[in-house]
């Protein structure tokens, strides 16, 4: 894994509102929903509706927001390749978590059933 420190920082203080359009637009890009893209990102974070609206609102940094989240247990069972990186191997706590949003919002941009997109084990 090559993460370096300066990439690592970028997550940190990327926000969370600057990132939310481009999931959205990807998934109903593919005939998702905004519904399905905030059950996603609930099932991750713990984050219901209005609280998904007052982080964008308040331009929280992904530091912030994974901070304050209550990580769903089983997120350690989402695994696969991201942008190159392998999610599992990502040795960053704060990157691993935003690369396991950005892996949700793909799978669920490529159509796959929900049940699978949250994870049972």
């Amino acid at each position: 894994m090559k993460d370096t420190s300066a990439h690592d920082e970028k997550f940190a203080k990327m926000s969370f509102a600057s990132v939310y359009p481009h999931y959205l637009a990807k998934v109903e890009k593919k005939g998702r929903t905004k519904d399905e893209l905030h059950q996603v990102i609930q099932w991750l974070t713990g984050y219901n509706n209005q609280q998904q609206e007052e982080l964008i609102r308040d331009k929280v940094s992904f530091e912030v927001f994974f901070k304050k989240a209550k990580k769903h247990p089983n997120a350690k069972l989402i695994t696969g390749l991201i942008c190159g990186y392998r999610v599992e191997e990502i040795q960053n706590p704060l990157t691993q978590q935003v690369r396991y949003l950005d892996k949700l919002v793909d799978e669920l941009a490529k159509g796959r059933k929900m049940e699978k997109i949250l994870r049972t084990e």
